[in-house]
């Protein structure tokens, strides 16, 4: 298949500023591109993306469920919402929440059999979504890109722990 340059495909009449510039514009139109895909996937199911990811990040977390913002900050997509997300999910039976008695003001998430269930019958077609979405690419080069992607990801991660001060012998 012919490469079609992201110029041509945007529509850009006049060259990017940089080379940085069209780098971050051809990841986020990449983005978009892949996106698109698995959202009609989920569709299918009457699901978002979003939902979906929810979803399987509590089939990961097991019978122990998550607390509500260890799922925000764990999706693939930034979630302002995810209180909204949690009711829709909860109202069509997917997830349940509880308070646990230990902590009052904690609310855990746990996905629910109807919910292990949609995606169980999501599993197979995210699976053809995936393997279509990168099929272009060989394994070294999916390797390489993880890497890249990892780097990217590292240089806009939020802030570590403080370093703590050293203390000085004799105090």
């Amino acid at each position: 298949m012919p490469r079609r340059s992201l110029e041509a495909e945007i529509g850009q009449t006049r060259p990017f500023r940089s080379l940085r510039q069209a780098a971050v514009a051809g990841l986020l139109r990449t983005a978009g591109v892949v996106s698109r895909e698995f959202e009609r996937v989920v569709r299918a199911e009457d699901l978002s993306f979003a939902q979906y990811n929810v979803l399987r990040i509590l089939r990961g977390a097991g019978a122990a469920g998550l607390p509500t913002m260890d799922i925000r900050d764990r999706m693939l997509e930034p979630a302002a919402g995810i209180t909204r997300l949690l009711d829709k999910l909860e109202a069509a039976g997917h997830v349940r929440r509880e308070r646990p008695a230990a902590n009052r003001r904690e609310v855990r998430v746990h996905a629910t059999a109807l919910g292990l269930d949609l995606l169980r019958r999501l599993d197979s077609a995210m699976d053809r979504a995936d393997e279509e979405a990168l099929a272009a690419l060989t394994p070294g080069e999916l390797r390489q890109l993880m890497t890249l992607l990892d780097r990217v990801r590292a240089r806009h991660a939020g802030p570590t722990e403080p370093a703590r001060p050293k203390r000085r012998a004799g105090r």
